[in-house]
């Protein structure tokens, strides 16, 4: 969902530069792309704790403001949860302000709808993901097929997810096509799930597709004509 449908990287930069700047704390680093790029390695580190089970969805966002303050030189050490929920709501303002789908996303599931079941796999929070697809629209294509790794307890790659995903459609994986954009994640995990696999490359790295029976798409403008061949 994040970056196939929705344009996750972008809104996450928005809302990060625009809450360190509110915040005073940009001019701490040498640029913005030194800023971001902290910000996307923290991310990284704890929400691969939520994918694990580590840590809950509420969790990681309180310990990824933990660990940026305390980059930063700040003690952070008995920071109460409420005053790091608070300082990562602001940030999550700014960031849902500019929450938008790609051009291609809408009129190509109104061009699906009609003739295919359609669903979401994500390794994020139900509730999170299904607020994001209401907020850009998209929310009704779905008819509540919406499959969570902390609601089904293991995360992509695993092939239990996109098997959930299967049965929530109410059909078998050799009839069922996926869609993601991170090679190994998405593409590699659903096809070896047993589902045919496509993987939107929007930035052009197919050089780094070894598997042949993964179909690469530059744009989800080429998906209706892929699923046809």
């Amino acid at each position: 969902m994040d970056d196939t449908l929705f344009d996750y990287s972008t809104s996450e930069e928005v809302g990060v530069l625009a809450h360190l700047r509110e915040q005073r704390l940009l001019d701490q680093f040498p640029d913005p792309a030194t800023a971001l790029a902290f910000w996307r390695k923290i991310m990284e580190v704890q929400y691969a704790r939520f994918l694990n089970g580590e840590l809950t969805f509420t969790e990681q966002r309180l310990e990824r403001t933990r660990q940026f303050l305390s980059h930063l030189g700040q003690d952070t050490s008995g920071m109460p949860d409420h005053e790091a929920a608070a300082w990562f709501a602001s940030y999550e303002a700014h960031r849902n302000a500019a929450w938008a789908a790609f051009p291609d996303a809408e009129p190509v599931l109104r061009k699906l709808a009609p003739d295919y079941r359609l669903g979401i796999v994500s390794n994020s929070s139900g509730d999170h993901q299904r607020d994001k697809l209401h907020a850009i629209g998209l929310l009704p294509y779905f008819d509540n097929v919406l499959i969570c790794s902390d609601q089904h307890g293991a995360a992509k790659p695993a092939p239990s997810i996109f098997l959930a995903g299967c049965t929530a459609l109410g059909l078998p994986p050799r009839e069922v096509a996926y869609v993601g954009d991170k090679y190994t994640l998405d593409a590699v995990g659903a096809h070896d799930a047993g589902l045919h696999a496509y993987w939107l490359d929007r930035a052009n790295n197919s050089g780094n597709a070894a598997n042949g029976s993964i179909r690469v798409i530059r744009s989800l403008d080429e998906l209706p004509d892929a699923l046809t061949r």
